[in-house]
């Protein structure tokens, strides 16, 4: 058990690097995909049992719009069925599952599942997973950016547009940053301290 000194509140996790391990493997991309998303459900277990209560899993970022129509499709058909396979039993457990990203250029039965996923389990407080889907930093500070007003820009200070971006002005974040944030792939795994 990690001391509760040391212990962090929030974990952040970027899935990265599967279909790069799949391909050194001698396999498709699309089963370094599936294997990282079978790794969310004892990554959420293991997280839960430490005693860390927000755990966010950065899926599927706007920039993998890019790759190929097959991978896309793989990648969206596999998180529908994540959704609906783990949703129920989250819920069981007292997580609480939370969307952050655009939800444009989502498939409707993608949106739905989400939906569904987040109003199944709003009451939870046990402990809080955030799927990053359709999520970017380019479009989080493009979103921030078009949000300010003109009147909003001669007090605009670093810290102030610090809080635009982290969302600690909107009731729709979780107001603590991530202690760690881990950039992962199934070669290795690098914890990074972000505060």
């Amino acid at each position: 058990m990690i001391s509760n000194k040391l212990k962090p509140n929030h974990i952040a996790i970027i899935m990265d690097g599967n279909g790069r391990w799949a391909i050194d493997q001698g396999l498709d991309r699309s089963a370094g995909h599936l294997k990282g998303y079978e790794n969310i459900k004892p990554t959420v277990i293991a997280a839960k049992k430490l005693g860390i209560k927000h755990l966010t899993i950065f899926a599927f970022s706007t920039e993998n719009w890019t790759r190929s129509s097959e991978e896309i499709e793989f990648i969206l058909n596999l998180a529908t069925d994540v959704i609906d396979s783990e949703t129920d039993e989250l819920n069981k457990n007292g997580v609480k599952i939370r969307h952050i990203g655009s939800k444009k250029n989502l498939p409707k039965n993608i949106l739905k599942k989400i939906d569904r996923s987040e109003e199944i389990t709003k009451n939870n407080d046990d402990f809080f997973l955030t799927v990053a889907f359709n999520y970017g930093s380019r479009n989080e500070i493009d979103q921030s950016v078009r949000k300010l007003k003109v009147s909003d820009l001669k007090n605009l200070t670093e810290n102030s547009f610090s809080e635009i971006l982290s969302g600690r002005k909107s009731s729709n974040r979780y107001k603590e940053a991530p202690t760690y944030t881990t950039y992962t792939s199934l070669i290795r795994s690098t914890a990074v301290r972000t505060c």
